[in-house]
């Protein structure tokens, strides 16, 4: 905030203006009454009283607009689109196939609740959109929880609903690639990251080196033969994003820009969520090093650590039925 949009600054400016005055009164040859300088020194030493008062009321009016900007920020990302983003991880060929199972279960899951789905890049996509989800209530009676469905909804952003589905997912199967019926396990990673406003993170064109590169996969000559596809890295940071879903090497650029804001934006977001300790680590930290669910076909189960809770439907819950995985979730989190 500059002082021209400050309500204290023409204020500020009025004392300034006298203080000037003054002083070049003090300094002028012509001005040697000792009673008028005795006077004007008084007024002098009265304005500096009144121009640090000032000037103190105008930090505090400023500290309490960045206070309510950053609010309004927060309340930003909650009602924002989402970006999704999945990694293999441990367990080679498995994993990738895994990876590529839980971006289908959960584009199946927005679909189903009329969310709009936009491709960024291989494994990542946005979420764009407002639905309802099905409230669930913890019940306590004597030493046990349960969990009851009630007879309302919410209503949620994308990034409202998939945010703490972010953390390392765990899969236990005997894979189509293992000979010998051997049971493995294998993980992948999800980032669910909130569409930021450009404002809320500024970033340097001198920050970032910008590639341009083929793309590749479905999408006519146009995608293929043209270097419209976009490479981003973040110097400071060493982020790298790939944008390459458009045929416009400025729409990818436009996207892969969205993609390194949310994800700088993550970096800050965890680094609160350390400072807070313990107090949050058990639930909702969104972290994606954080083991939250394991799959174990075998038992047809999916298991979310975070609340001990475990569900008996592993091949509906893959068809994209979340809801009630999410729902309990939630749950647990209004407690």
């Amino acid at each position: 905030m500059t002082l021209n949009t400050n309500p204290y600054a023409a204020a500020i400016q009025r004392c300034q203006e006298q203080l000037a005055s003054n002083q070049k009164l003090l300094e002028d040859p012509n001005f040697a009454d000792p009673k008028m300088q005795e006077l004007v020194l008084e007024e002098i030493k009265q304005l500096e009283t009144e121009l640090n008062s000032l000037k103190e009321a105008a930090e505090e009016l400023l500290k309490e607009q960045n206070n309510q900007e950053h609010d309004d920020a927060d309340q930003n990302v909650q009602h924002s689109s989402a970006i999704i983003e999945i990694r293999a991880g441990a367990g080679g060929d498995e994993a990738k196939i895994w990876a590529g199972e839980l971006m289908r279960m959960y584009q199946k899951f927005c679909i189903n609740h009329q969310l709009k789905v936009e491709l960024i890049d291989n494994l990542v996509f946005k979420v764009k959109g407002k639905t309802t989800l099905p409230i669930f209530q913890l019940v306590k009676t004597n030493d046990e929880e349960n969990i009851a469905p009630t007879e309302t909804e919410e209503e949620l952003s994308a990034f409202e609903l998939l945010r703490y589905e972010a953390g390392v997912h765990r899969v236990q199967r005997v894979p189509i690639t293992e000979a010998q019926g051997r049971l493995h396990t294998s993980t992948a990673s999800v980032a669910v990251l909130p569409e930021i406003h450009a404002k809320a993170i500024e970033i340097r064109d001198e920050d970032i080196e910008l590639q341009f590169m083929r793309a590749s996969g479905a999408g006519g000559q146009s995608v293929n033969k043209t270097s419209s596809a976009v490479r981003l890295t973040h110097i400071p940071s060493g982020i790298v994003v790939v944008a390459r879903s458009e045929r416009k090497q400025a729409q990818n650029r436009q996207i892969a820009m969205e993609l390194l804001r949310a994800k700088l934006w993550a970096i800050e977001e965890e680094k609160k969520q350390i400072a807070l300790g313990t107090a949050r680590e058990s639930i909702g930290r969104s972290m994606r090093a954080e083991k939250i669910k394991t799959y174990n076909f075998p038992q047809n189960r999916v298991t979310d650590h975070r609340i001990k809770q475990s569900w008996y439907n592993l091949s509906e819950i893959l068809e994209g039925n979340l809801d009630e995985t999410i729902a309990t979730f939630r749950a647990y989190l209004k407690e």
